[in-house]
């Protein structure tokens, strides 16, 4: 399985900012020391470029953020300050799950241990998001012929609003969001199937939610599926209020994967958020969907060799 990474190019935040930016590197380090079974490949993803960004992105808004010509507005809502190397890192996450994308279509299942920035809308960011990365990964691989129904699975805590505009009257995607129905973002953009959870949900809830969510998303029959796999829905998180275990978390990763894979769909899964007070808690909630996508990729190759 590839798993693709852009840790190493630095986004520079202030001392004290509350988004846990070294998450990723700890991430990657995590993969890399403990050892998974089947040799994942470890891969740099070339960055997304312009042209790439534009099938999802209004081209004048791509154009204010490569500039470094954002409104300080603009600037508030994304939650970055800019700098070049925050345009160089937006891109290479973008990258990274386009990458997946195209590696997904080959072997069943790719990893992003970035992405999942579904605030960014068709002319803004917004909530720690610059660039859509599912969105501009869907439109390439559409554009290239490489597939032609999308499908995009969001269990962020938080709703996917910008997914859901750029995708919006566009049958040939179908966006899914189980998210807290009182959490950020607090106008949400309707997606083809939202799931508006209340605090407190807990696991029960949570993944009778999701079962009855699946079925009603493979029915587009998706060429490629991405999957925002956020882990601020645990109950620790310090932005949602979901209240899932970690074990509940590793049951919502299997479903939502043991499901595309039973239905032969490749997939893509993004890190998203996770805002746990304590670092160690973020990198192993992750490091537990990693290890979940590895299993299903195994799986896979498991049947494949019968």
């Amino acid at each position: 399985m590839d798993i693709f990474f852009c840790d190493h190019f630095v986004l520079p935040l202030p001392s004290g900012h509350r988004f846990p930016m070294d998450k990723y590197a700890r991430l990657r380090q995590r993969v890399i020391s403990t050892g998974l079974p089947g040799r994942p490949r470890l891969r740099i993803p070339p960055a997304a470029s312009r042209d790439e960004l534009i099938l999802a992105h209004e081209p004048a808004y791509v154009d204010r953020v490569m500039s470094g010509a954002l409104s300080p507005a603009e600037v508030r809502r994304v939650g970055f300050p800019w700098s070049p190397q925050m345009v160089i890192r937006s891109r290479r996450s973008v990258g990274a799950t386009l990458a997946g994308g195209r590696a997904a279509l080959q072997r069943g299942v790719a990893v992003n241990l970035a992405g999942g920035t579904h605030h960014a809308g068709p002319d803004h960011g917004e909530g720690y998001c610059v660039f859509n990365d599912a969105a501009v990964a869907l439109r390439v691989l559409q554009r290239e012929g490489l597939i032609r129904r999308g499908l995009v699975i969001d269990c962020d805590v938080h709703q996917g609003n910008g997914t859901a505009a750029i995708f919006d009257g566009d049958p040939s995607v179908m966006t899914v969001s189980l998210h807290g129905a009182r959490n950020f973002p607090f106008r949400k953009h309707p997606s083809d199937l939202d799931v508006d959870l209340p605090d407190g949900t807990g696991d029960v809830g949570y993944l009778a939610a999701l079962d009855e969510s699946l079925p009603l998303a493979l029915a587009h029959q998706p060429d490629l599926a991405i999957y925002v796999a956020g882990v601020d829905p645990f109950e620790g998180d310090a932005l949602g209020r979901l209240a899932l275990s970690r074990d509940g978390l590793r049951q919502r990763d299997e479903r939502v994967l043991g499901a595309l894979a039973a239905a032969g769909v490749p997939v893509v899964v993004t890190m998203a958020g996770g805002y746990a007070p304590d670092l160690d808690t973020i990198v192993d909630l992750h490091f537990q969907t990693v290890v979940t996508a590895m299993s299903v990729a195994g799986a896979q190759r498991s049947r494949i060799m019968r």
